[in-house]
């Protein structure tokens, strides 16, 4: 089994550094590592020189993500690609070997891993992480769900079915809503787990979940989303969140955050729904430059070490 490992970058100087070192430490030997990068003017590329990288470039001015993605798998040579956003970083030295483990079933067309949030993530996205990457593995997903934040995905089906270069987002569920009703299954992997890094402000939050709204209407043109849907959402899920704050002891640090996040979220997909304007390329280029699914059990015990990233040049 041979691997390719795609990287999405633009300005990434603060966390590619710790992605590639960690991708280095990986028990799977020598996998192939290729970073598109969309115009970084910071230290991305330069930092991204010390480890043994393959770089591909794309201009800002043709950006969309379903491009990027296949400008780097296009560069790929291995059978299986790990598709991995530069702001990610695996916790354990078998994440590769793990993510890539569900393909010894051929039916399998793509796996994705469990992610986390770190200390600058909004606390409402660390409780996002865990509704939608719960703690046990899901070898055949009865639902489309993925995220090419921490996925792997054949080549041979992609020559068949590149992604979509014309969603402002959500190209991954439409590919693997593509592979089910092609016949082929979604793995979900919880021990391939990594951690996946934003510092957004509230009109960041905002414009991802708005660009991410526009994408799934133009998927299922027939979905709606009402004014009194998004106040159920922003008023149901503040009000879990507030709750959940309330048992970590962390209700009055959290409750402005929790309260703003979850309005920019749902207002967010509300005017992306809404959106009545031309889908081109400078909507892709304003976007990128500036249900309960699955049944919560109890986690494994996972008797290994992480990886130290103490000694990482950032």
């Amino acid at each position: 089994m041979s691997i390719s490992i795609v990287i999405r970058a633009f300005n990434e100087e603060q966390h590619i550094g710790r992605l590639l070192y960690g991708i280095s430490q990986q028990n799977y030997p020598d996998p192939e590592v290729i970073l598109v990068d969309s115009g970084s003017t910071d230290r991305t590329l330069e930092l991204a020189s010390h480890f043994p990288v393959k770089i591909v470039h794309i201009k800002p001015e043709d950006f969309t993500f379903g491009r990027s993605l296949n400008t780097g798998v296009a560069a790929a040579t291995g059978d299986f690609v790990v598709l991995i956003s530069a702001h990610c970083f695996p916790i354990y030295p078998d994440w590769l070997e793990l993510l890539t483990q569900p393909f010894n079933n051929k039916e399998v067309a793509l796996c994705y891993g469990k992610q986390r949030g770190g200390e600058t993530n909004h606390y409402s996205e660390h409780q996002f992480f865990r509704k939608y990457f719960p703690e046990n593995s899901v070898l055949q997903q009865a639902h489309p769900y993925s995220h090419n934040a921490n996925a792997a995905i054949r080549r041979e089906l992609w020559h068949a079915h590149p992604y979509n270069e014309s969603l402002t987002g959500l190209e991954d569920l439409a590919w693997s809503s593509w592979a089910m009703e092609s016949g082929y299954e979604i793995a979900y992997v919880a021990e391939a787990e990594v951690i996946h890094l934003h510092n957004e402000t509230m009109p960041q939050v905002y414009n991802r979940y708005m660009r991410e709204a526009i994408a799934l209407k133009q998927i299922l043109p027939n979905s709606t989303f009402p004014f009194g849907l998004f106040l159920r959402n922003w008023l149901g899920n503040s009000l879990y969140d507030l709750n959940q704050a309330r048992r970590e002891r962390v209700l009055i640090k959290q409750a402005n955050s929790i309260l703003r996040f979850r309005l920019m979220q749902y207002w967010g997909t509300y005017r992306g729904y809404h959106y009545a304007g031309k889908i081109d390329q400078s909507l892709h280029h304003s976007f990128y430059y500036p249900p309960e699914i699955l049944d919560k059990k109890l986690p494994k015990f996972r008797d290994i070490e992480g990886i130290d990233y103490r000694k990482v040049d950032t």
